[in-house]
Order: C-alpha cells, then structure tokens, then sequence
C-alpha cells in the first residue's frame, strides 16, 4: 500500500492508503518528489468538481475520488518492459495532459485540444500526490543535471506561460500587458522576459503579487484600482499600446481595459479559465482589426523547451516558491493559506520524496 493524497468532494480532500500501481507496456513508473499545488487544484476544493469527473473519465474510465496532483518532478523507478530510452534513476518532469489520440484535433497534433482530453493528477491514472505512480512514456521529460526537482516542479505551469507566447504573434521586442499576478501570470511574465519582450506592464490587485511581478521581470506593474491602466499603457508605450496583451486573470473588467490598451491590430490573449460568461465591445475590435485568441496548456515540445530555458539560465523560476509541505499539511498548510492569503504565495510545493 501506499500514501495519496484524494478528492472525495467540496472541501474534502484525504491522505489515504491505496493500492501502489503496477508497471506495464509503454509506461514508466516514477516516485514523485516535488508536487505543485494549481490554481485548478484550489478551485475543484472550493467549489466541488468541475473538471474532476463524477462519472467516468472517457479515457481513464475513473471519476472521484482520485489521486490528484498534476505539477510534479519525480525519479523513475521502473519501466515498462519494451521502453529502452529510460533509465532507474532518471530525473523528469512529468507532463500531464491525456489525449485519446484519434479525434481531429489530436490527428493536427493538438493534443491539448483533445475532445476527450484531461489530466494526470485530475481525471484518473493516478497523480503527483502519491508515493508512486505510473504515466506513458510519452509523458515524462528528462531535467537536466543543473535544474533541481523543484524548478522541474514548475515546468507544468511555465509551459502553459511559453504556449500562450508561442501561440500569439508575440516577437522579440515586444510591448506586453500581463493581466494577473497568480502563477500563471508570473510565469507568462518570467517566459516574456526570456524571450526578449522589452516592455512588460503587470496589472494586478494585490501589493504583494505586484511585488512577486517586478521581482520575477516586470518593468512596469500597476494597480487597477487606482491607476488608469489603459491610459498608463498607452503612455508607456509612446502613445500607440502594447502589442500584446495577456490576460490570466479572466475578469470582465480587466478584459475591457486590455482590448482598449492594445495598438491597432494588436492582441489579446486570453489564458484564464473563466468562471462566468464574458463579454466582448465588438466595435473596439472591429474599428481597430484587433484580435482575441484563446490557448489551452501546452503541447509536445513546450516542457522541452521550458527546461533547456531554465539549464540555460534564461528562466529563473525558484523565486515563485513561496513554501514547501509534506502530504499531511496539504490542506492546513497549502490549500488555505493559498486561498485565504494569496497575497503572500505563489506556489506551494508538496515535498513527497525530496
């Protein structure tokens, strides 16, 4: 038997015994080190099950309760009798998304737009928050020898920061707007930065996270507040607007502010999961030819290029780590200090095997 962390329900989360899971064709089976704690992960205790099936899964065949944990770093300790190219006691980075690989998207190569698609660590095939777990092949990433198990924890969610990049006509050079200050917004703008943007303007609530933007490569951060952001980025970027703008943090009024302060012809991308319907002033993007684009996680070859970033030293993402637990304070020391002090973290890692 072993340790997991489940989710049973609205604000029911257990550390339980359950059955270790057995190796085969095709798979790996790693012993995680460093777990993640997401925003998706907040949300689903929260309010109860949303992208955590309650019937089952169309792939995994499992609904709740479910091993969770989907931001991981671990060790390999088995594999899979017809696997050559992994070796006991290799270091990865586990990526998460389940594709069936058959439907349109999937046949395009989007996996991560996959109609039935979902998440180790959410949908079933077990998660991070566990003493052991086994993943396809397909699913884990070498780290290099100079990036730690926890930088490889947080390759999951800067990989959705370097899609979104990849996905918008950003170039190097760039004037860009970054809505939020959670994970996801930090790492769009740390992505950025290593990418050559050379204005970066944060727009964000919270004193501290604004703080966690300048430290983490900001040259501008504003508070919505109190500033007039669509006339402060028009002035920062000499009267024209940025070029992009990024939006991960899914509120109707941030929304407005970012299609006024982009340039003609310029972009908003929209990475935050909205929890009720949004709005769009059509004549803003029609009058100007702006765009608005939607991106989903990432897909085969971004957790690649997310770690040589970090090897390289181009990304430098351990300053989001604002605290680090064991299995048994997941919900005292991880889940309610990042929901009721999100001013004060980032990202909390889970220490499973460190």
């Amino acid at each position: 038997m072993m340790k997991a962390v489940r989710f049973h329900g609205k604000k029911d989360i257990r550390l339980e015994n359950i059955e270790i899971p057995k190796c085969g064709k095709g798979k790996v089976k790693v012993k995680p080190a460093y777990v993640g704690i997401c925003g998706t992960d907040l949300h689903e205790w929260e309010d109860g099950a949303n992208i955590i099936p309650t019937t089952p899964h169309p792939i995994t065949g499992e609904q709740a309760p479910l091993t969770i944990g989907h931001e991981f770093s671990a060790v390999v300790e088995e594999v899979g009798e017809d696997i050559t190219d992994v070796k006991i006691g290799q270091r990865v980075s586990v990526q998460p998304i389940i594709y069936d690989g058959t439907c349109g998207a999937c046949q395009d190569g989007l996996v991560n737009c996959c109609d039935n698609n979902g998440f180790i660590g959410l949908s079933g095939w077990g998660g991070g928050l566990s003493e052991h777990v086994v993943v396809p092949r397909s699913a884990i990433y070498d780290i290099p020898d100079n990036v730690s198990m926890e930088a490889g924890a947080l390759v999951e969610p800067l990989s959705v920061a370097w899609h979104s990049i990849d996905v918008s006509p950003f170039k190097k050079g760039d004037a860009v707007l970054v809505l939020g200050g959670g994970p996801i917004g930090l790492a769009v703008i740390q992505c950025l930065r290593a990418r050559g943007a050379e204005k970066i303007i944060a727009s964000e609530v919270a004193p501290g996270r604004r703080e966690f933007a300048k430290r983490l490569g900001a040259h501008y951060t504003l508070d919505p507040t109190s500033d007039d952001v669509v006339a402060r980025v028009r002035e920062i970027c000499g009267g024209v607007g940025a070029d992009v703008a990024f939006d991960a943090a899914g509120v109707q009024v941030g929304l407005n502010q970012a299609v006024k302060a982009i340039r003609a012809q310029g972009t908003v991308v929209n990475i935050a999961v909205w929890n009720k319907p949004a709005q769009l002033q059509m004549n803003d993007i029609v009058f100007r030819e702006k765009k608005y684009i939607g991106v989903t996680t990432f897909v085969q070859g971004d957790f690649r290029h997310v770690l040589d970033a970090i090897s390289s030293g181009n990304l430098k993402p351990l300053p989001m780590i604002t605290g680090k637990i064991q299995m048994d304070e997941i919900v005292e020391k991880g889940f309610r200090p990042l929901v009721e002090e999100k001013d004060k973290h980032v990202k909390i890692l889970v220490e499973v095997h460190p």
